[in-house]
Protein backbone atom coordinates (compact mmCIF):
# COMPACT_ATOMS: atom_id res chain seq x y z
CA UNK A 1 0.00 0.00 0.00
CA UNK A 2 1.05 3.61 -0.41
CA UNK A 3 2.62 5.48 2.48
CA UNK A 4 0.26 8.40 1.91
CA UNK A 5 -2.67 8.80 4.25
CA UNK A 6 -6.00 8.59 2.50
CA UNK A 7 -8.96 10.71 3.53
CA UNK A 8 -12.04 8.89 4.64
CA UNK A 9 -15.30 9.46 2.80
CA UNK A 10 -16.77 11.33 5.78
CA UNK A 11 -13.76 13.65 5.98
CA UNK A 12 -13.92 14.35 2.23
CA UNK A 13 -17.62 15.12 2.52
CA UNK A 14 -17.11 17.59 5.38
CA UNK A 15 -14.23 19.30 3.55
CA UNK A 16 -16.35 19.69 0.42
CA UNK A 17 -19.17 21.13 2.50
CA UNK A 18 -16.82 23.66 4.12
CA UNK A 19 -15.44 24.65 0.73
CA UNK A 20 -18.95 25.20 -0.63
CA UNK A 21 -19.87 27.39 2.35
CA UNK A 22 -16.72 29.51 1.92
CA UNK A 23 -17.33 29.81 -1.86
CA UNK A 24 -20.94 30.87 -1.21
CA UNK A 25 -19.79 33.55 1.23
CA UNK A 26 -17.24 34.85 -1.29
CA UNK A 27 -19.90 35.01 -4.02
CA UNK A 28 -22.24 36.95 -1.72
CA UNK A 29 -19.47 39.41 -0.82
CA UNK A 30 -18.62 39.88 -4.50
CA UNK A 31 -22.29 40.52 -5.35
CA UNK A 32 -22.50 43.14 -2.57
CA UNK A 33 -19.38 44.91 -3.83
CA UNK A 34 -20.77 44.99 -7.39
CA UNK A 35 -24.08 46.43 -6.12
CA UNK A 36 -22.26 49.18 -4.19
CA UNK A 37 -20.11 50.03 -7.22
CA UNK A 38 -23.25 50.27 -9.36
CA UNK A 39 -24.93 52.59 -6.84
CA UNK A 40 -21.90 54.88 -6.65
CA UNK A 41 -21.59 54.97 -10.46
CA UNK A 42 -25.26 55.85 -10.87
CA UNK A 43 -25.02 58.49 -8.12
CA UNK A 44 -22.07 60.13 -9.92
CA UNK A 45 -23.58 59.97 -13.41
CA UNK A 46 -27.24 60.58 -12.50
CA UNK A 47 -27.67 62.98 -9.58
CA UNK A 48 -31.16 63.15 -8.10
CA UNK A 49 -33.45 65.38 -10.13
CA UNK A 50 -35.09 68.36 -8.48
CA UNK A 51 -37.95 69.43 -10.66
CA UNK A 52 -38.32 73.20 -10.84
CA UNK A 53 -41.75 74.80 -10.93
CA UNK A 54 -41.21 77.40 -13.60
CA UNK A 55 -41.24 76.73 -17.32
CA UNK A 56 -37.86 78.36 -18.02
CA UNK A 57 -36.11 76.27 -15.40
CA UNK A 58 -37.74 73.11 -16.81
CA UNK A 59 -36.47 74.01 -20.30
CA UNK A 60 -32.97 74.56 -18.89
CA UNK A 61 -33.09 71.18 -17.15
CA UNK A 62 -34.25 69.49 -20.37
CA UNK A 63 -31.35 71.08 -22.31
CA UNK A 64 -28.82 69.86 -19.71
CA UNK A 65 -30.26 66.34 -19.83
CA UNK A 66 -30.21 66.45 -23.62
CA UNK A 67 -26.51 67.43 -23.62
CA UNK A 68 -25.72 64.61 -21.18
CA UNK A 69 -27.59 62.13 -23.39
CA UNK A 70 -25.62 63.27 -26.45
CA UNK A 71 -22.32 62.85 -24.56
CA UNK A 72 -23.24 59.36 -23.33
CA UNK A 73 -24.40 58.30 -26.82
CA UNK A 74 -21.10 59.50 -28.30
CA UNK A 75 -19.20 57.45 -25.72
CA UNK A 76 -21.37 54.39 -26.41
CA UNK A 77 -20.88 54.74 -30.17
CA UNK A 78 -17.10 55.04 -29.75
CA UNK A 79 -16.96 51.98 -27.49
CA UNK A 80 -19.09 49.91 -29.90
CA UNK A 81 -16.91 50.95 -32.84
CA UNK A 82 -13.74 49.95 -30.98
CA UNK A 83 -15.35 46.64 -29.99
CA UNK A 84 -16.28 45.88 -33.60
CA UNK A 85 -12.73 46.67 -34.74
CA UNK A 86 -11.24 44.39 -32.08
CA UNK A 87 -13.65 41.56 -32.94
CA UNK A 88 -12.81 41.86 -36.65
CA UNK A 89 -9.10 41.82 -35.85
CA UNK A 90 -9.52 38.72 -33.68
CA UNK A 91 -11.47 37.00 -36.48
CA UNK A 92 -8.75 37.86 -39.02
CA UNK A 93 -6.02 36.59 -36.69
CA UNK A 94 -7.90 33.33 -36.17
CA UNK A 95 -8.14 32.90 -39.93
CA UNK A 96 -4.40 33.54 -40.26
CA UNK A 97 -3.67 30.97 -37.54
CA UNK A 98 -5.76 28.35 -39.33
CA UNK A 99 -4.00 29.17 -42.61
CA UNK A 100 -0.56 28.88 -41.01
CA UNK A 101 -1.39 25.55 -39.43
CA UNK A 102 -2.72 24.25 -42.69
CA UNK A 103 -5.52 22.42 -40.92
CA UNK A 104 -9.00 22.69 -42.22
CA UNK A 105 -12.01 20.45 -42.26
CA UNK A 106 -11.93 18.28 -45.30
CA UNK A 107 -15.31 17.64 -46.84
CA UNK A 108 -16.58 14.09 -46.95
CA UNK A 109 -16.21 12.86 -50.48
CA UNK A 110 -18.78 10.69 -52.18
CA UNK A 111 -17.68 7.32 -53.46
CA UNK A 112 -17.68 7.31 -57.24
CA UNK A 113 -17.25 4.23 -59.36
CA UNK A 114 -14.94 5.25 -62.13
CA UNK A 115 -12.56 3.29 -64.29
CA UNK A 116 -8.92 4.26 -64.55
CA UNK A 117 -9.47 5.45 -68.12
CA UNK A 118 -12.36 7.67 -67.11
CA UNK A 119 -10.35 9.06 -64.18
CA UNK A 120 -7.36 9.91 -66.38
CA UNK A 121 -9.69 11.44 -68.95
CA UNK A 122 -11.29 13.60 -66.25
CA UNK A 123 -7.89 14.69 -64.90
CA UNK A 124 -6.03 15.19 -68.17
CA UNK A 125 -8.90 16.15 -70.41
CA UNK A 126 -8.59 15.43 -74.14
CA UNK A 127 -4.83 14.81 -73.89
CA UNK A 128 -5.43 11.30 -72.60
CA UNK A 129 -5.38 8.84 -75.48
CA UNK A 130 -3.68 5.79 -73.92
CA UNK A 131 -6.02 3.14 -72.61
CA UNK A 132 -4.88 1.59 -69.39
CA UNK A 133 -5.76 -2.02 -69.10
CA UNK A 134 -4.79 -2.83 -65.54
CA UNK A 135 -5.40 -6.54 -65.96
CA UNK A 136 -2.87 -6.73 -68.80
CA UNK A 137 -0.12 -5.65 -66.43
CA UNK A 138 -0.80 -8.49 -64.02
CA UNK A 139 1.81 -11.22 -63.80
CA UNK A 140 0.91 -14.49 -65.47
CA UNK A 141 1.44 -17.56 -63.31
CA UNK A 142 1.44 -21.06 -64.74
CA UNK A 143 0.06 -23.72 -62.49
CA UNK A 144 2.21 -26.78 -62.13
CA UNK A 145 0.37 -30.03 -61.72
CA UNK A 146 1.98 -32.33 -59.18
CA UNK A 147 2.01 -36.09 -59.64
CA UNK A 148 0.14 -36.67 -56.37
CA UNK A 149 -2.69 -34.46 -57.51
CA UNK A 150 -2.72 -36.30 -60.83
CA UNK A 151 -3.04 -39.65 -59.09
CA UNK A 152 -5.86 -38.41 -56.91
CA UNK A 153 -7.73 -37.18 -59.96
CA UNK A 154 -7.13 -40.35 -61.93
CA UNK A 155 -8.76 -42.70 -59.45
CA UNK A 156 -10.08 -44.93 -62.18
CA UNK A 157 -13.00 -47.22 -61.76
CA UNK A 158 -14.93 -46.48 -58.59
CA UNK A 159 -15.93 -50.09 -58.08
CA UNK A 160 -12.32 -51.14 -57.91
CA UNK A 161 -11.63 -48.46 -55.32
CA UNK A 162 -14.51 -49.73 -53.16
CA UNK A 163 -13.22 -53.30 -53.37
CA UNK A 164 -9.77 -52.16 -52.19
CA UNK A 165 -11.33 -50.43 -49.19
CA UNK A 166 -13.41 -53.43 -48.31
CA UNK A 167 -10.26 -55.60 -48.23
CA UNK A 168 -8.68 -53.15 -45.83
CA UNK A 169 -11.77 -53.31 -43.64
CA UNK A 170 -11.54 -57.10 -43.52
CA UNK A 171 -7.94 -56.81 -42.36
CA UNK A 172 -8.95 -54.64 -39.44
CA UNK A 173 -11.87 -56.87 -38.51
CA UNK A 174 -9.78 -60.03 -38.28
Amino acid sequence: MATEKRLSARRKHTLKGCMLVVAGNLLDAEANVKAKERETFLADKCPPVELPYSRDELLELCQKLHEQIIISEDERYGIEFKLDMVLNEVRDLNIKIVDLRGKFKRPRLKKVRMSADAMLKALLGSKHTVNMDLRANLKQVKKEVKEEDKQLRDVGDWRKNIEDKSDRKKMFDS
